[in-house]
């Protein structure tokens, strides 16, 4: 474990484009060797008919499985890079009047960031101005968790997980006028959602954040760091959620999202899987562990 902790600390040195290289690589070993990732990719895509033909089909899967090796590399290399170096990748931000409006009525801000481009940039460019709480699920790795809690921990980033005390932890942020970030495409589990459509197919969807804005009147923006070309960096956006806050209307504005950028979303992730009972998903990470 010493030994990754190094090649990681050395992999957050390289040049972007660097990263990036190795990652459309990693992406590709990944894609060949692991089943479940490719199949899982190419029936996403296929279910829910977004391309036009087969070949439009093929290209798409193709973009995508570089664009998910590269935010597997990226991920480490973020996690350990200062907050000065970070800084440097990002180019430019779109829509942070929206921030500035919100903090000048004094009111909390909920961030969407779906699994969309590069969304850990998102939450460490933002601890470098304001507070922010992130919700978040553990890893079940404890040598990847423990990495994964050091390297979103920076500046003024709180991390709260997934559960009834997280959630709390939220709310305390928002009633403080603070901002807090959540992963709205996540599966939660059974009965902490509800079903909605998500590109026309079901999918058990969190019902959080219109119990948290009911109980806040916080505002709710949409996220996320595109991910440049030829590694030149990333761009964050920001853009109002323009419909109502329930599971549906999010799904609805994230699915616009991902059409802007449907190569950079992580069609590895299984989206449209059912949900499971707390209990059942422990029980079931102790036996892949084991």
């Amino acid at each position: 474990m010493d030994m990754l902790s190094i090649l990681f600390k050395l992999l957050s040195f390289l040049p972007l484009p660097v990263i990036h290289g190795i990652g459309v690589l990693v992406g590709w070993v990944s894609y060949w060797s692991d089943e479940k990732f490719s199949r899982r990719i190419r029936n996403n895509l296929h279910n829910i008919k977004f391309c036009p033909d087969l070949k439009a089909h093929a290209r798409l899967v193709r973009l995508n499985v570089s664009e998910t090796g590269k935010g597997m590399v990226e991920t480490f290399a973020i996690w350990l890079k200062s907050d000065a170096s970070l800084l440097k990748w990002m180019k430019r931000c779109e829509g942070w009047q929206y921030v500035e409006q919100a903090i000048a009525e004094k009111k909390g801000i909920i961030f969407l960031t779906p699994h969309l481009g590069c969304y850990e940039i998102i939450s460490r460019y933002y601890a470098t101005k304001h507070p922010i709480t992130i919700l978040y699920s553990p890893a079940r790795e404890s040598w990847l968790n423990e990495m994964m809690k050091q390297g979103r921990q920076h500046g003024g980033t709180t991390l709260a997980p997934a559960n009834l005390s997280g959630v709390r932890c939220l709310l305390k942020a928002l009633k403080r006028g603070e901002t807090v970030g959540i992963l709205p495409d996540q599966v939660p589990d059974l009965g902490d959602g509800v079903w909605a459509t998500y590109f026309d197919q079901p999918a058990y969807s969190m019902n959080l954040v219109s119990k948290l804005v009911e109980a806040t009147n916080a505002t709710v923006l949409l996220a996320y760091g595109e991910r440049l070309t030829w590694g030149q960096g990333y761009v964050f956006h920001i853009e109002p959620l323009n419909t109502d806050s329930s599971a549906q209307g999010i799904n609805d504005a994230i699915e616009q999202l991902v059409r802007k950028k449907p190569e950079q979303y992580l069609w590895s992730y299984r989206r449209f899987k059912k949900p499971q009972l707390a209990r059942e998903k422990r029980i079931k990470a102790q036996a892949d562990e084991a």
